[in-house]
């Protein structure tokens, strides 16, 4: 990968997709979430980014349920299914993922590209009922060196701690790519912006980074979600969103991942160089 301070690397257009998986209808989603992607990369995207448990679907029944629904990670049919699917276009993809690693569930995500597997990152901030089927992740906050850039990777409960964020931008990521399945925060006003949109604009800003959230739509087993999908840059703009809160939808950006290495904000500040780390604690 060319680095921040090397020959500037051309743009590259960016799609978050919004759609609403099927509680353990693999094969259905699979295919919606195929048909997605081909349309966004016959647009010109290079990343694209599913939600949360986008095979899966999210609010399960049973242990038995999830056990049955969870494959292990690259081996998995899923898996290898998007990585041929980015192989065969010549893209990044980003989606969720019910991973099984030996007897224990994660919440997890997979980056997959033209060369196959690239990575994994497993949910490290567990939201409500995601306790009783996942483990709690411990990948830490990897970032994935690929041909379009630096890429780091979170799952929406992990949005609302700064700390994710700083992480990912001191190990150098230049967009963060985030599936989800925001739902309704309690006490949240009758047709108020989802939360999310916030955290994650400041976010953008705090640590000079691109980011990406694929949100899911509809309603499944009684619980909504939000959808307003979005991309934003790294001084917290949003490029493109937010989506609807109820329908499918491919929200694209073309993004120049060189800017986010830019962490300059005047003659006299510096994102990372400012930070008073001796008075943190």
């Amino acid at each position: 990968m060319i680095q921040a301070n090397g020959p500037a690397r051309p743009p590259i257009r960016v799609s978050c997709i919004q759609f609403a998986p099927e509680i353990g209808a693999v094969d259905a989603n699979m295919a919606e979430a195929s048909r997605l992607v081909r349309a966004a990369a016959a647009e010109g995207s290079g990343l694209i980014v599913l939600p949360e448990l986008a095979s899966t679907g999210y609010v399960f029944a049973s242990q038995e349920e999830a056990n049955s629904l969870a494959e292990p990670v690259p081996d998995g049919p899923t898996t290898r299914a998007w990585a041929a699917l980015a192989r065969e276009l010549g893209i990044h993809i980003v989606a969720g993922i019910a991973e099984r690693g030996g007897d224990v569930l994660y919440n997890a995500a997979v980056i997959v590209g033209p060369e196959g597997y690239i990575g994994t990152y497993r949910k490290a901030h567990l939201w409500d009922q995601e306790n009783v089927y996942f483990a709690k992740g411990d990948l830490g906050f990897p970032v994935f060196d690929t041909a379009v850039g630096r890429v780091g990777v979170a799952i929406c409960y992990d949005g609302w701690f700064p700390e994710t964020f700083r992480q990912l931008a001191l190990g150098g990521a230049e967009i963060v790519c985030i599936p989800t399945n925001w739902v309704p925060m309690p006490d949240q006003p009758e047709g108020e912006a989802a939360m999310a949109n916030t955290l994650h604009r400041a976010a953008a800003h705090s640590n000079g980074l691109f980011i990406a959230c694929a949100d899911r739509v509809g309603t499944e087993r009684g619980q909504p979600f939000e959808g307003q999908s979005l991309i934003i840059g790294p001084k917290g703009w949003p490029l493109a969103g937010p989506a609807s809160r109820d329908r499918t939808e491919t929200l694209s950006a073309l993004v120049d991942l060189d800017e986010a290495g830019r962490k300059d904000l005047n003659a006299f500040n510096s994102l990372l160089r400012d930070r008073r780390t001796d008075i943190y604690g």
